[in-house]
């Protein structure tokens, strides 16, 4: 029989109405495959098999008395060790565990609480989120399993989430996205990463790198998966189904496909000419607003000021022992003015005004989430290095965010090096439930991400 952790959401929402499977056998069956996987991978700076096994019971209770409570009903979940939860410790990628208010459930968490999710423990970050490369000199960066010869990166900051979903300890998984850090580790390891717009959902109760960008979101094994997240956390929104791919307009921005690695664009262009074949329009656009943000973005965007400005402010002891990758640019930012701070959000707050209507005509924006190959550890363990890598990755990512947008990362195929690639589609401000639909369309035509990728080496 198929094992149930490998089943889409809709379908273990039908067995558990069905009465064919209870969220405490899912539960174990995600807790065995942790056991199987977890010394090769590392996906979790805290597993807490206990908890989930007590949320199952409830779930299962509260099937007996009245049936689900909820889409993400007994679907075991992994948050990023910087939402807060009940009953366990927060860390935020830190040395040490974070004061006792970070151990309250927040909005998100709460809203899976309240239908019966099932938290498998908090999976690895960089340290307070701040990188895209998932490495953190104080815990063990997580495996990528899609290269078995070498370590490479796993994306970040949410570097453990999508490594949780591969190994099946985990059927969600919460992550955050201030610059990329959602669709990075979707990309980098073959899943769907969904980064919704800032404001949409609440921060409370998430450890802050950016207060002005960042934003919750939710990495998924495939669109479908997502869209059922996406809806428990936030059921205000119509229905989502597949777009009409005729009526797709899907915009086609040159910049974004250049100086892209060995493979990259090959793969995502393929998978743009299958959706143009089965009837989706191709669209040539620029967006100058895109290139203005990576312009903010590579001058020092705002993310190391507003962090510090944080743990000067809420964490002062933990600045001594920041990792040492982080260090330098962190308190470079300590000497930044609050003028050039000022001048770099009212740069990027006049390009967010326009570029509604640079896409007015069009349903989405579509390029490679990543324009380059996720690269081996060893040639990230200093900060130059580190940082030079951080700018190749988010190079496509960040406008999303600096611009107040919504995105979507999809797996399509392989580089050259044998690596997953993602389809990044980008959307208007709070158009989350079209950018799902033409995400679901797109699925639909090619294929989930098990269906396109197979197995990763490491886990076959």
């Amino acid at each position: 029989m198929t094992a149930a952790t490998t089943l889409p959401l809709a379908e273990i929402a039908r067995a558990f109405d069905e009465q064919r499977l209870s969220a405490t056998q899912l539960a174990e069956e995600a807790i065995a495959n942790h056991g199987r996987f977890d010394a090769k991978l590392h996906a979790y700076s805290q597993w807490t098999p206990e908890i989930a096994r007590d949320m199952a019971r409830r779930a299962d209770d509260a099937s007996r008395h009245g049936g689900r409570l909820g889409p993400l009903h007994g679907i075991p979940i992994a948050p990023k060790d910087l939402f807060a939860v009940a009953g366990m410790a927060t860390f935020a990628g830190s040395p040490r565990k974070l004061p006792a208010r970070w151990e309250q459930d927040g909005p998100v968490v709460a809203a899976i609480r309240r239908q019966g999710g099932v938290f498998t423990g908090k999976t690895h970050m960089v340290e307070f989120a701040f990188g895209g490369t998932g490495v953190n000199a104080h815990w063990p960066c997580p495996r990528n399993p899609w290269d078995a010869e070498q370590e490479r990166s796993p994306g970040g900051s949410s570097s453990g989430a999508g490594v949780a979903l591969l190994e099946g300890s985990a059927l969600i998984a919460l992550g955050t996205d201030t610059a990329g850090s959602v669709r990075i580790p979707a990309s980098a390891t073959g899943n769907v990463g969904l980064k919704v717009t800032a404001g949409r959902w609440s921060t409370d109760g998430i450890v802050p790198l950016s207060h002005t960008f960042d934003t919750p979101g939710v990495l998924a094994r495939s669109v479908a998966d997502a869209a059922v997240a996406f809806q428990g956390i936030d059921p205000s929104g119509p229905r989502i189904e597949p777009a009409d791919l005729g009526r797709l307009r899907i915009a086609v921005d040159d910049a974004m496909w250049r100086d892209c690695d060995a493979g990259i664009a090959e793969a995502a262009k393929a998978a743009l000419d299958r959706l143009a074949r089965a009837g989706a329009r191709l669209v040539a656009k620029t967006v100058p607003e895109f290139a203005g943000a990576v312009a903010v973005f590579n001058e020092g965007g705002v993310s190391a000021i507003e962090l510090r400005r944080f743990l000067e402010h809420a964490l002062p002891d933990w600045i001594a022992t920041l990792d040492p990758i982080n260090a330098p640019v962190v308190a470079r930012a300590a000497t930044v003015s609050d003028a050039v701070y000022r001048n770099r959000l009212a740069r990027l707050a006049t390009l967010a005004g326009t570029v509604a209507a640079t896409l007015a005509d069009v349903d989405v924006v579509a390029a490679p989430t990543l324009a380059v190959t996720p690269p081996p550890l060893s040639a990230i363990r200093d900060s130059d290095s580190h940082w030079r890598a951080n700018r190749a990755l988010t190079r496509n990512t960040v406008p999303a965010n600096y611009l107040g947008l919504c995105g979507l990362s999809l797996p399509v195929g392989f580089d050259a090096a044998r690596m997953p690639v993602g389809l990044q589609f980008i959307a208007g401000a709070r158009q989350e439930e079209p950018l799902l639909a033409a995400a679901l369309a797109a699925e639909r035509v090619l294929g989930a991400a098990r269906d396109i990728l197979g197995a990763p080496p490491l886990l076959a």
